[in-house]
């Protein structure tokens, strides 16, 4: 069996700030290739969506402490590309324990500064194929200024008030969501991947929702 999640063990703090966490019908065609409290589960109503821009959201939730969104990470980079229009793949950072808030703390500065295209991928491999030291917040402001981000304004906007209620806030997604490992995979707010075997498949269950929810959950 494929162990693939970090799982949540603490709850996380921000800034003093503290954040509680948990680090189906077919078609009418051929049965459908995965069932509801298996590959997936529906989450309770009503629907809990990260944003409300009218688009189906497929949303990772993830961190850069984490190993197995590292080797996920080109997989969703792939699904990313190969959702059909009307689908919008988004990511949300998890603050799980404290030594994941730096790296949510990065991704919501990251995003402020239009630099997570090229960045997201190569934090991955600076930490766990290059075996850069990256953990703490003036860490990262190290990486981010070798990708072009003025070091102040990194440390500026990862700090703020702002970023604590951005953390605060899709903190509370993922208790609805009853997220309590990562990297999971939660669509229109509606269904959350389960016990998924491989990365391939998690990758494969979230693209199956994304279209049948496109289709109107049929």
């Amino acid at each position: 069996m494929f162990k693939r999640f970090a799982f949540l063990r603490a709850f996380g703090l921000v800034a003093g700030l503290v954040l509680a966490s948990a680090c189906t019908a077919t078609g009418s065609g051929d049965a459908a290739p995965y069932t509801d409290g298996n590959e997936y589960v529906t989450l309770p109503a009503p629907a809990k969506r990260l944003s409300n821009d009218g688009k189906v959201e497929v949303v990772e939730v993830f961190s850069y402490g984490c190993i197995h969104c590292a080797h996920f990470a080109p997989l969703a980079d792939q699904l990313r590309k190969q959702l059909p229009a009307g689908v919008k793949f988004k990511l949300l950072p998890a603050a799980f324990n404290d030594q994941w808030v730096p790296f949510a703390r990065a991704y919501y500065a990251a995003e402020k500064l239009g630099v997570v295209e090229q960045t997201h991928l190569a934090l991955f491999k600076a930490k766990f194929q290059d075996n850069y030291p990256i953990s703490t917040l003036d860490e990262l402001a190290d990486f981010y200024a070798q990708h072009g981000v003025k070091r102040d304004d990194f440390m500026r906007i990862a700090s703020s008030d702002e970023v604590t209620q951005e953390i605060r806030r899709d903190m509370a997604l993922v208790q609805a969501w009853q997220v309590d490992g990562t990297p999971t995979i939660v669509v229109n707010g509606k269904y959350r991947t389960a016990n998924v075997k491989t990365l391939d498949e998690l990758s494969a269950v979230a693209q199956w929702l994304a279209k049948r929810e496109l289709a109107g959950g049929k």
